[in-house]
């Protein structure tokens, strides 16, 4: 059994949808999930529903804190691809108000090279009328990543500029299952990566 199974048996107070729609998510290779695409997109619709997320519930950014693999996204676009010979990684430290978004090769090979994207995050003030779901997105740099040397790590990265407003919706969130919206209608659904730090991730 994988690290992110055997560390997110689900709870028996699951519903019967977030256990199958994490269950699709898991299955490997990568992208198998694409096969149940009007399925997934009706349990997040049913999830979102039933447990929406709502950020200002303590304990709320702790979960949304760690390393997150996309599973299954709405988008076509080739960056947001879920494949069996990538690894498309969020890094989320709302605590530290940063993110990355990190594409690199699975398995031996993952340390060897990466393209990422590093962004400053932040939680949007409460509606008071809605839970508090919407994460803010500016992004900062973004380029090549190489091997570690020492305690160094060969990079090339170039400041992005952002001509247009960012954000996702936290729309469903708990220990193991991260669902969200884009600004541009793009869903995503990801598992956490129990077998990743954020410190080792995250740039200095």
């Amino acid at each position: 059994m994988s690290a992110t199974a055997s560390a997110s048996e689900d709870q028996p107070d699951r519903s019967p949808q977030r256990h199958t729609l994490v269950q699709l998510l898991r299955q490997e290779p990568r992208g198998s999930a694409n096969r149940h695409r009007h399925q997934i997109q009706g349990l997040i619709e049913t999830l979102e529903q039933q447990q929406p997320a709502n950020l200002s519930t303590p304990g709320s950014l702790e979960l949304l804190e760690g390393v997150w693999e996309l599973r299954w996204s709405s988008s076509q676009q080739p960056y947001l691809a879920v494949a069996p010979w990538l690894e498309n990684l969020q890094c989320l430290a709302p605590s530290q108000g940063r993110g990355m978004n990190l594409l690199r090769l699975p398995g031996p090979l993952s340390s060897l090279a990466g393209i990422a994207v590093e962004a400053a995050v932040s939680i949007q003030t409460k509606d008071a009328t809605t839970p508090l779901q919407r994460v803010e997105v500016r992004f900062q740099r973004g380029g090549w990543l190489g091997p570690s040397l020492g305690n160094s790590r060969l990079q090339w990265l170039r400041r992005v500029s952002q001509s247009f407003p960012a954000w996702l919706d936290i729309t469903v969130l708990d220990e193991e299952l991260r669902v969200c919206r884009g600004n541009a209608g793009t869903v995503f659904a990801l598992l956490r990566r129990h077998d990743l730090a954020l410190g080792d991730l995250l740039l200095p």
